[in-house]
């Protein structure tokens, strides 16, 4: 079920409004060999980070990564582990946007995409899960 909500969330996130500015023209649908690597990766990870999003150890930042928001929420023997897939998420994330872009053939949209990403993956979040508005931590 996890698997299947991340599936959704993927694809919402890359079906929602429209980019705006130089990267109106961008599109989020694009799919590469690589972009299908990512994106598979990220639903992998996703399962194992749900928990954490859900504690509120884990929050969604404005620029479309994820951070450790209340490492106080994770038990001190798996905070390493949580940093790892943090990490690792970030990492796919990054690459990700970086992907779309470049799939676009403009790498110089990058940013905006990240912008827009970062919007969306706030909207598509669940109840109780925490994000990044104007700098401060709020749960929706």
């Amino acid at each position: 079920m996890v698997s299947r909500f991340y599936s959704v969330l993927l694809f919402m996130a890359l079906m929602l409004a429209p980019l705006t500015g130089q990267a109106q023209e961008a599109n989020l649908e694009i799919n590469t060999p690589a972009i299908a690597n990512i994106k598979q990766s990220m639903q992998n990870r996703h399962t194992q980070l749900v928990q954490y999003y859900t504690s509120g150890a884990v929050g969604l930042t404005q620029d479309g990564m994820v951070t450790m928001r209340d490492a106080n929420a994770v038990p001190l023997a798996q905070r390493q582990a949580v940093n790892t897939l943090v990490a690792a998420e970030n990492q796919d994330r990054a690459a990700l946007y970086r992907e779309i872009a470049r799939a676009n053939n403009h790498p110089e949209w990058e940013s905006k995409i990240r912008a827009t990403f970062g919007q969306r993956w706030t909207n598509l979040a669940r109840p109780g899960w925490w994000y990044q508005a104007g700098g401060a931590w709020k749960q929706k």
